[in-house]
């Protein structure tokens, strides 16, 4: 049976996933009412595996798209990203290596509480995370190097990141406004009490 052929039910993981422990973590969510304990697993490294998150957030399994939303939401359940600088699937009996282009998430929703500095931004991932944007959940911002235009990402959980789409980013960016930092006029945006900038506002005006 290929990956593709799984059905929703509960079933071995042999039969459904190249992960041997996959059930046990599963399991183990039920279990914890939450997501699987990965940051406290330990288990032996068994390779890598030829799975790939491409940068517009498919997941890919011998270069063929996973199709089953939910199996590629269980998969992001039991994601890992180390201190070495590598992304893992981690389950109690087993870590392998897998590629991602980019981050290995995207927000693809937005929401709003509240106005000005007391504002809350609240983001939903293609993998269904829902982040509140905070200290424990930053935004932050990069330069491409090729354009020179700004790519956003939010801290999910742990050190797991998701690249804000292009459409959400619009609107994130009509909720921006100035504010000075270090005496200086930044352009950026507010949540939870925090302002996380942009760009500096004289860059702008040459723009």
């Amino acid at each position: 049976m290929t990956i593709e052929q799984s059905t929703g039910n509960i079933q071995p993981p042999e039969r459904i996933t190249p992960l041997k422990g996959l059930f046990e973590a599963e399991v183990a969510a039920k279990n914890t009412k939450g997501l699987p304990p990965v940051h406290l697993w330990n288990p032996p490294f068994c390779g890598d595996l030829d799975m790939r998150i491409a940068g517009d957030g498919t997941w890919y399994y011998m270069k063929s798209p996973i199709g089953r939303k939910r199996l590629v939401r269980l998969f992001s359940t039991v994601l890992r990203y180390d201190e070495d600088g590598k992304y893992y699937l981690v389950t109690p009996v087993e870590k392998v290596g897998i590629t991602v282009d980019d981050a290995p998430f995207l927000a693809v929703q937005m929401s709003v509480e509240g106005q000005g500095e007391q504002q809350i931004l609240h983001f939903t991932t293609n993998v269904g995370d829902e982040v509140c944007v905070d200290n424990k959940h930053q935004l932050r911002f990069e330069t491409e190097n090729d354009t020179g235009g700004l790519k956003p990402y939010v801290l999910v959980r742990g050190r797991l990141e998701a690249l804000i789409n292009r459409a959400v980013f619009y609107d994130l960016v009509e909720l921006g406004c100035e504010h000075m930092v270090d005496g200086e006029q930044r352009f950026g945006v507010w949540s939870s009490g925090e302002f996380y900038e942009m760009a500096k506002a004289r860059d702008l005006a040459h723009e």
